[in-house]
């Protein structure tokens, strides 16, 4: 955007020194909150300022006469606040606030405009209007500002300081409360008089919904006497940000509340005998169930404009999402599915539909120096409406508690069922080292790539995590699960990842036992390394508890469940998976590969080919795909599709061994199997096994498995129902197999 400097004004070179001057100091304070200035500049004659471009509306067309829902004001007052502490902080004033110079973006980002400009206006003004007028600043007498928004020290064309800057915010303040301005009058001089010498209606006079916070901060705003205003304006944002949505109850309703309470908890349990459940329904509509059952959070906006502050605002979904899944009530989508939605323009009832949901939670997340700001909003996707919105502010050590308030608030106000041990994990939150939280949320916002690069950047800052504060208890979860990725999904894993894994799993539990992470990393290496399947049950099921919309923890369970037999059980689970994680196709994929378990060919491809739809390159359902088509007989199509698998992952070659086999083409499968064979670490031992077996070899198989079974190769123990090794069943060797991994025969 450009601003030019009026000829009228540029031709006189006190006034346009002074506009370089002021525009120069505006373009030092680097705010969110306050638009950013590129350059002052002169072109034939003509100066400008070229400033960032806000796409949104001014507060005076979000005003449209209306005041604002309580939440909508307490979301975006803090950011005005925080924009007019920044200026006041580096000594420049306004002088000429008021909504029309205020934008909100569609995300609900406030941007301050005209900063250290008001002043350079000319000076005509008419009679009755509001438009800015003259130069008080250097000439005494003289009246600077938009009059109805103005201080009574402006008025009075007095000196001001940033004291003044409060009292027009207290003007704006009132005006998003109650819908009116504090000072209209019918000419000018008359509202300059009120302002000087008059009081406006009281606030809560007008609006009976207002928090009794907020109305004693509009009224100290509104206070003639400077002096008794704020000292600071970093003091008013504070003050803001501790303002609850709603007024606090009086006495005597805090009084009828307890008693209704009580009645409440007496009915629920008269409602728990027989056949009482319809009548207490009937007599209590509002408590049916809630309306919205299933949530995402969308990516949350980085506003710092840093890239390399991304991973703070993926690191509070992350969390948000989190603490929201602990509600076991609630179907919250999961990380890797809201992730999908990150810089994209999607209609939201379009998201909603994909995703499954009936609300959807959206904001932005700033870090600036010590502090941290979440801003969220619950929007009702077919109406497009806010149903809910509020802004948080903490210091960084404190952002724990931070994104705990912002669970409870979206479960308060959808009004879903938190039992007392949710509540209870909500609520227990703990102060963290600023750049301790800083490395873990780092080295999970590489583990979240899934990249053998994600996997090492993650290590080092997890590492370095653990290194500042070996008490940190989310460090040692994030470096258990980090190492359980890489001993179970890596090629060639080192030989300690697992011992790692356990370690830093129970040293994590040790801190804090209630975190589901540690439990699921726990319960993995259980699973896939240690085979203490009696365990690694209870993990899983005591993940789950903590973290109900818990993807990896359900589809895990589903394999735990689907190597002892429980197929309709893994079932479930894998399509519990799918429905927190809807666009992860991994967990489609899975489905697939169950129903290949259990000889249902033609399911397994229908869900593989959904797979595809969501993720085309994803190589393990091409591989899965090509050994559905080898099950069935259809070479031609299970060589095409390993060929795909291949090329995303190259580890996966061993396969082509085990097709030729079956193809007959004996001479390959065998020059495949010795590369395979003379490979350092024998990581392939049991493609091996199934080459030789599909060769009839079955001798050479069970020396494979044998070496699968010593170096512990994760996916052995489903050598018990997978296809390609239903041959061996009947075989006492491979019985004597599955007893050693304390497997039923």
């Amino acid at each position: 955007a450009i601003k030019v400097l009026p000829s009228d004004l540029a031709s006189d070179p006190q006034r346009r020194h002074r506009f370089e001057r002021e525009a120069r100091a505006a373009s030092a304070l680097n705010h969110p909150n306050i638009v950013t200035i590129h350059d002052i500049d002169e072109h034939d004659g003509i100066h400008y300022i070229a400033m960032e471009l806000v796409e949104g509306r001014t507060l005076r067309e979000l005003l449209a006469g209306a005041p604002l829902p309580v939440g909508r004001l307490l979301a975006l007052a803090p950011q005005i606040a925080e924009g007019l502490a920044k200026a006041h902080a580096a000594g420049i004033v306004h002088r000429d606030l008021k909504p029309e110079n205020l934008m909100v973006t569609d995300d609900g980002l406030v941007k301050i405009l005209d900063f250290g400009l008001a002043k350079l206006a000319p000076p005509s003004a008419k009679v009755g209007s509001d438009v800015t007028t003259v130069e008080q600043a250097t000439r005494a007498g003289v009246v600077l500002g938009t009059v109805p928004y103005m201080s009574p020290e402006q008025a009075a064309s007095r000196p001001v300081d940033f004291r003044s800057d409060q009292f027009s915010f207290g003007s704006i303040l009132y005006e998003m409360a109650t819908g009116r301005r504090a000072f209209r009058k019918d000419t000018t001089p008359q509202t300059l008089a009120a302002i000087i010498e008059g009081e406006p209606e009281p606030v809560g006079r007008l609006n009976r919904r207002l928090p009794a916070p907020l109305i004693a901060i509009i009224e100290r705003c509104l206070a003639k006497d400077p002096e008794k205003r704020f000292a600071s304006t970093r003091d008013l944002a504070a003050a803001l940000q501790t303002v609850p949505e709603r007024p606090a109850a009086s006495p005597i309703r805090r009084r009828v509340f307890w008693t209704v309470a009580g009645l409440v908890a007496i009915g629920l349990a008269w409602a728990l005998l027989p056949n009482a459940s319809r009548l207490w329904r009937s007599l209590t509509p509002g408590a049916s169930a809630p309306a919205i059952q299933a949530v995402a959070v969308l990516p949350l906006q980085n506003l710092s404009g840093d890239p390399e502050q991304e991973y703070f605002a993926d690191g509070m979904t992350e969390a948000l999402i989190t603490d929201l899944a602990r509600i076991g009530a609630l179907k919250v989508i999961s990380h890797s599915s809201a992730m999908r939605y990150k810089g994209t323009k999607a209609p939201l009832a379009d998201i909603a539909r994909e995703l499954g949901v009936d609300a959807l939670i959206e904001g932005s997340a700033l870090r600036v120096g010590d502090r941290v700001r979440i801003t969220a909003q619950l929007v009702d996707p077919r109406t497009q409406q806010a149903l809910w919105a509020d802004s948080y502010e903490r210091a960084m050590e404190d952002v724990l508690r931070l994104q705990s308030q912002v669970a409870q608030a979206v479960a308060r106000e959808i009004r879903i069922t938190v039992t007392p041990e949710e509540q209870r994990q909500l609520a227990s939150t703990r102060a963290v080292k600023p750049a301790v939280h800083e490395a873990y949320l780092k080295g999970m916002f590489y583990l979240n790539k899934l990249t053998p690069e994600g996997f090492e950047r993650g290590l080092a800052h997890l590492n370095q995590a653990v290194a500042a504060d070996a008490e940190d208890p989310l460090a040692h979860a994030g470096l258990a699960l980090l190492y359980s990725q890489i001993g179970s999904h890596v090629p060639a894993p080192p030989p300690d990842a697992f011992s790692k894994a356990r370690a830093a799993a129970l040293r994590a539990l040790e801190l804090d036992d209630t975190l589901a992470e540690a439990h699921a990393a726990l319960a993995q290496i259980q699973l896939y390394h240690d085979w203490d399947w009696p365990s690694a049950e209870r993990s899983f099921k005591r993940a789950l508890e903590l973290n109900p919309n818990s993807a990896p923890a359900h589809a895990h369970y589903a394999w735990y469940l689907n190597l002892f037999g429980h197929q309709t059980e893994a079932l479930a689970e894998m399509r519990k998976a799918q429905a927190v994680d809807p666009l992860t196709a991994i967990w489609t994929c899975w489905l697939g590969d169950l129903r290949w378990s259990e000889g249902r060919y033609d399911e397994a491809l229908e869900h593989i080919g959904r797979a595809l739809e969501l993720d085309p390159d994803l190589p393990w359902a091409h591989y899965m795909s090509g050994l559905v088509h080898a099950a069935k007989g259809e070479y031609k199509e299970a060589l095409a599709a390993h060929e795909k698998a291949v090329a995303g992952l190259p580890s996966l070659r061993a396969s082509f061994g085990y097709y030729y086999a079956l193809m007959g083409r004996r001479k390959e499968a065998r020059e495949i199997a010795a590369e395979i064979a003379g490979a350092p670490g024998h990581g392939d031992a049991l493609d091996l096994a199934k080459i030789h077996l599909a060769l009839g070899e079955e001798d050479e198989a069970f020396r494979w498995l044998d070496v699968a079974y010593e170096k512990r190769l994760p996916f052995t123990p489903w050598t018990r129902n997978l296809p390609p090794f239903a041959p061996l069943r009947a075989d006492p060797r491979f019985r004597e197999l599955l007893q050693r991994m304390k497997l039923p025969v």
